[in-house]
């Protein structure tokens, strides 16, 4: 076989272990990401790891040096069921893409079989090839775009014209070198930004907490999803309001987007849905021991928020929903929870439905300073 023919029987095989997308990018790269200017000003927030891992992010060769081709692989997590619920379940919302076992470890075999299918047909070795799943220091939104998965977004997600927003994304670099696939492209303009967003601001428009900085920019201090997931500390009181139902991660800015119309359902190969767990309600989850939380959360992205990240959420949602039926929950948490964490949100959470006066005695022998923080 040709070189391109191999390539061309590669993809096959990798789209056979269950990839929707299988494209190709050369390296280096034709663009370069804006990583440093958004670093610079501190919209990583407390994500230190990003700052750490910002030359490799960067420079694919730090990471797999005369590495010269990406092989970007996308898998469509968008389903009818999970629209289906959405539009059901108000209390509690979580992102659709953590109804699902954790992709990192559902889509990892896929991987390391891509690794022999690469071995089998080029003769390279283990050291010739690096695999990620949206952990290691790769932009893959940036490399899936150069191999033209999709485009940047407004809302600065990847957007595909056959997924929409609905992907999970991995990469395989290599020192193997690939025939590129050509990028979207625009006949009119060429911009690295809402390539084929045209006039549309339905993303910007509609985050709750404002956080887009610009088109594509995504401030993560005032980012939902980084704030009930990624935040180990205390929720800001301005956002909490704008948090709503959510309680772990955010899809607004992906929902409203036109090019969802035209997403198909992927073959879920290489996922495992928990679409049941939509179906918790927030007393169950104010309820939840650890052993309760590990054992529903197993094997899920959610089990790596920890309980008392999840009960955090939790507070705030019941504030949001004001239902003073809660209190019962509410107010145990906030005076006798192991976590001040958890105390400081089920404090604010109790305050907003009424409560004030069932905290008084918690008041008086609080010590921890975050706590006593959230009473006026």
């Amino acid at each position: 076989m040709t070189n391109q023919e191999k390539q061309e029987e590669l993809r096959r095989r990798l789209e056979a272990l269950g990839f929707d997308e299988v494209r190709f990018a050369a390296i280096p790269a034709g663009v370069t990401p804006p990583l440093r200017a958004w670093l610079d000003a501190g919209m990583h927030a407390d994500m230190r790891w990003m700052e750490r891992s910002a030359e490799k992010r960067l420079n694919p060769q730090l990471v797999l040096p005369d590495a010269r081709s990406a092989i970007m692989l996308g898998v469509s997590y968008w389903s009818p069921k999970i629209e289906n619920r959405a539009s059901k379940i108000q209390n509690p919302t979580w992102a659709r893409y953590a109804l699902h076992q954790d992709y990192h470890d559902t889509m990892k075999p896929a991987l390391v079989a891509a690794g022999r299918a690469l071995e089998a047909l080029f003769g390279v070795g283990a050291p010739d090839y690096r695999y990620y799943v949206d952990t290691g220091p790769v932009l893959e939104r940036s490399w899936a775009a150069q191999a033209g998965l999709g485009f940047t977004g407004k809302n600065a997600m990847l957007i595909s014209r056959r997924h929409g927003n609905w992907l999970f994304l991995a990469s395989i670099l290599t020192r193997l070198e690939f025939q590129p696939d050509e990028p979207v492209r625009n006949r009119f303009r060429e911009r690295e930004v809402g390539l084929l967003c045209g006039s549309c601001t339905r993303c910007l428009d509609v985050c709750p907490t404002h956080a887009f900085a610009a088109p594509g920019v995504v401030d993560a201090r005032r980012c939902i999803s980084y704030q009930t997931i990624e935040n180990k500390g205390v929720i800001p009181r301005e956002l909490r309001r704008g948090i709503g139902h959510r309680i772990y991660g955010c899809d607004a800015c992906l929902e409203v987007c036109p090019w969802n119309r035209f997403a198909r359902q992927g073959r879920h190969v290489l996922l495992s849905a928990r679409y049941d767990l939509a179906e918790l309600t927030l007393a169950e989850i104010l309820a939840f021991t650890p052993e309760r939380f590990a054992a529903v959360f197993r094997r899920t992205p959610i089990k790596r928020l920890k309980l008392a990240g999840l009960l955090r959420n939790a507070c705030i949602v019941a504030a949001n929903v004001r239902d003073p039926s809660l209190l019962p929950q509410l107010v145990p948490l906030a005076a006798n929870h192991a976590s001040p964490l958890v105390r400081a949100h089920a404090v604010w959470a109790v305050q907003e439905l009424g409560g004030s006066e069932q905290l008084a005695v918690a008041r008086t022998r609080e010590t921890d300073p975050i706590v006593l923080a959230e009473y006026p």
